[in-house]
């Protein structure tokens, strides 16, 4: 096949420079490798008056959507806008129009997969996405393809490199969460408002897309508990050290059983089929043992940690934003939609449909974990002996408890850090309920999970 593929590129901002740069300056690689030529027929833009890059010929940027989308010399409608409202309009449109569309939208797969899915069958159209998780770093064609002969029974994942920056700055640099947040907004890894970054809501939409490939469970990510770093202060890392830990911000999945992330690690690399096809899915920071891979991961990096019931762990790691990155998975999907692999794949994938898996997304409260617990308590006696108690009606065992002395006697609070045996979260949550409103708990307790 030698025909061209004409490309329409919706948005033309970072990522979309980056696109069109690599389809214009790497042209023959592209063709050699599609197998035909890739050509960049039209650039739908806000301001067409912008200075881009000057390899894009001005006689192809326009405003108008519609017109890009009905050429007939347009195949593939490369969706570049962002959000869920004038881009799921494009994708639906460029799907009715007979296009292919590649995008790296995840809030709108996340949000509206199952009717961008349906439209795209009604077309007998394809949508690709790799560049929707983990930027340049290819997690979506791993999990379609490369491990298509396994069960996938857990993933682990560092799938923001904002807050995976702003923690490494805090463990690394003694930086408090105020100072490294404003080095990241100050080299461009967080926005002006970082919240969907450093709240967990962005890789809550990327755990919900990677939920739906490995299990099929078509998640919201409203419906995935979710905890952000923004409640972590230098005190926690330190402690987290000093118990021979790392926090790291986790996008997790795991089958079978109630058990946190370690526990659902050791039930994949057994080979053993869940009794029970449920799948537990949540984002929060994870204390991760200093000798794990994910806890080596540094920097604004992503890295996705796959467990196959076949192949056993598996690790996918580099670049998870910026510019060329994130186009290079771009390209990639083009690539494959001009060889013919991705509409075979898209066929084959049958993702956000109505065929049914199995799996059940697993209650937050019924999922089992250890805990990391600070408290700041009043310095007097019976404190422990309060807290203990508590824990010990919801049925938690303690597995250590780190206690520093006060700096000078009838000083204000101390921190009360306590680790916990395996406990379900809804128990736990209820003895924190208690704990809290304890006379001699001076502030909001902290938690989080622990991987092991």
């Amino acid at each position: 096949m030698n025909d061209t593929l004409g490309i329409a590129l919706i948005g033309c901002g970072t990522v979309g420079g980056g696109v069109a740069r690599v389809l214009l300056a790497h042209a023959d690689r592209v063709t050699q490798r599609a197998g035909r030529p890739l050509e960049l027929r039209r650039v739908v833009v806000r301001d067409p008056s912008k200075s881009r890059d000057p390899l894009i010929p001005l006689d192809i940027i326009s405003t108008d959507i519609h017109a890009a989308i009905n050429d007939p010399g347009v195949h593939v409608v490369v969706e570049l806008i962002g959000g869920t409202g004038l881009a799921k309009r494009v994708v639906l449109d460029a799907l009715a129009a007979g296009k292919h569309v590649v995008t790296a939208n995840k809030a709108l797969l996340a949000d509206a997969g199952a009717e961008v899915f349906e439209a795209a069958r009604r077309a007998d159209r394809t949508v690709c996405f790799e560049a929707a998780v983990a930027g340049g770093v290819p997690v979506i064609r791993a999990l379609g393809e490369s491990l298509a002969a396994n069960q996938v029974t857990a993933i682990q994942a560092i799938l923001n490199g904002t807050s995976n920056f702003i923690l490494t700055a805090m463990a690394e640099g003694g930086k408090s969460y105020a100072d490294a947040l404003a080095e990241a907004q100050k080299l461009g890894y967080a926005e002006a408002d970082p919240t969907l970054d450093v709240d967990g809501s962005d890789a809550a939409h990327k755990l919900a897309i990677l939920a739906q490939i490995a299990f099929g469970v078509a998640a919201k990510p409203h419906e995935i508990a979710r905890q952000g770093i923004d409640t972590i202060e230098a005190i926690d890392i330190r402690f987290a050290n000093e118990l021979g830990y790392t926090i790291k911000l986790l996008a997790e999945a795991w089958t079978g059983g109630h058990s946190h992330s370690g526990n659902g690690a050791k039930l994949s690399r057994s080979g053993a089929v869940p009794a029970e096809p449920t799948v537990a899915l949540h984002v929060a920071p994870v204390l991760l043992r200093h000798t794990d891979l994910l806890a080596q991961v540094r920097g604004a990096y992503n890295a996705v940690l796959v467990y196959g019931d076949v192949v056993g762990e598996t690790l996918y790691q580099g670049p998870g934003a910026g510019q060329m990155p994130t186009a290079s998975s771009v390209v990639a999907d083009l690539i494959d939609l001009g060889v013919g692999r991705a509409q075979r794949t898209f066929a084959a994938a049958k993702l956000w449909g109505r065929e049914d898996r199995g799996f059940t997304v697993e209650p937050p409260e019924r999922v089992r974990s250890r805990f990391y617990l600070r408290l700041q308590v009043v310095d007097r006696p019976g404190v422990l002996a309060d807290v203990t108690r508590i824990l010990a009606d919801e049925e938690i065992s303690i597995s250590s408890l780190v206690q520093h002395e006060a700096e000078e006697e009838g000083g204000g609070p101390v921190p009360l850090v306590v680790v916990t045996h395996y406990a379900s979260t809804g128990r736990f949550r209820k003895a924190l309920d208690r704990i809290t409103r304890l006379p001699t708990t001076a502030a909001l307790p902290v938690f989080f999970s622990m991987g092991d």
